[in-house]
């Protein structure tokens, strides 16, 4: 496995100055946004793909600082019900697959997107229970009518380019979990895996380690982003955990985003490496940062030596082991 990091954190940078703090803090990889809501500050795919010699400059700031790039992640909505939105994002993923079938990256991440309720919505409608009975004919239809024509569209035209893709699973979308990844990944093609955040998943109450390895299991795990999520207990304690109060009260919140070992401490994360390790990934470990409570600075410094210590422990427990 490699550590790298998310380069979004340094989205009010250039791209050179990214890759210099990178570089500098000994990483091995770099995944670039190139589209949807993570934005194409550092990459445009559209740009580079008419335009060799920005296309030979932009590997060249990579492959010179010594780093590799683990992933383009262009993660929007292309199931949207707003048509221009929906069509934006699908130009940009397809943008993204053609640029990394250039680039010789092989992975692309996103979302699995997420329908309105009908074909007269205005918005997505992101179904959470089963009842009244009505949430289940529009889980039936957003899965039939939109996202499995969609996805087996797209799980073809990756072929064609030698590219796979990594869906974030995302409470917000029709992929929120192990099982609706493994569904859209067994309707859809085996070229649609899983970008593994288990900050998704640990206020949803799942155990990333079970996640990994049942992931895994069907060949499905494609990469991984390190951020971890704090639970308030007492908040959680009164009001569950769907909460829809903005990020920024964080007070009031049942949960927030973290720093990685802010929520979860160097013990869960060792386990979680572990895990990785002993599926067989050999992937990156993205570092991604969406903590209010902390600098970018400070929290990716802190992200990485968690994570650097944890890997040299586990390397150390495998050489002991064999």
């Amino acid at each position: 496995m490699k550590l790298g990091v998310f380069a979004v954190l340094f989205g009010d940078r250039s791209l050179e100055e990214a890759l210099d703090i990178i570089a500098e803090q000994g990483l091995e990889t770099v995944e670039i946004g190139t589209g949807g809501y993570p934005g194409d500050g550092h990459c445009r795919p559209a740009e580079l793909l008419g335009n060799e010699a920005k296309l030979h400059a932009f590997k060249e700031a990579v492959s010179s600082r010594g780093l590799e790039i683990s992933a383009l992640s262009c993660h929007g909505n292309p199931l949207h019900p707003n048509s221009e939105t929906a069509s934006r994002h699908h130009q940009q993923f397809q943008d993204t697959v053609r640029l990394a079938e250039k680039l010789g990256v092989d992975t692309v991440i996103t979302f699995s997107g997420c329908p309105g309720e009908s074909e007269f919505s205005q918005f997505p409608a992101w179904v959470t229970c089963p009842w009244p009975e009505d949430h289940l004919e529009v889980l039936k239809w957003q899965w039939e009518e939109k996202v499995i024509p969609y996805w087996k569209e797209q799980s073809e035209f990756l072929r064609q380019h030698g590219v796979r893709v990594a869906i974030e699973p995302h409470p917000g979308f029709v992929v929120y979990n192990t099982e609706t990844a493994l569904r859209l990944r067994a309707a859809c093609g085996d070229n649609i895996g899983v970008n593994f955040d288990p900050s998704h998943l640990f206020w949803q109450n799942m155990d990333p380690i079970v996640g990994i390895k049942e992931i895994a299991k069907h060949g499905a795990l494609y990469h991984f982003h390190a951020k971890d999520t704090n639970i308030d207990d007492q908040n959680t304690a009164a009001n569950g955990v769907l909460d829809t109060k903005p990020y920024s009260d964080e007070l009031h919140r049942s949960w927030i985003f973290r720093s990685i070992g802010y929520g979860h401490g160097e013990e869960t994360w060792r386990k979680i490496i572990s895990a990785l390790q002993l599926v067989g990934y050999e992937g990156a470990i993205s570092i991604e940062h969406e903590d209010s409570l902390m600098s970018v600075e400070e929290g990716f410094q802190k992200g990485v030596a968690l994570l650097q210590n944890a890997l040299i422990k586990d390397k150390v427990g495998e050489m002991w082991w064999a």
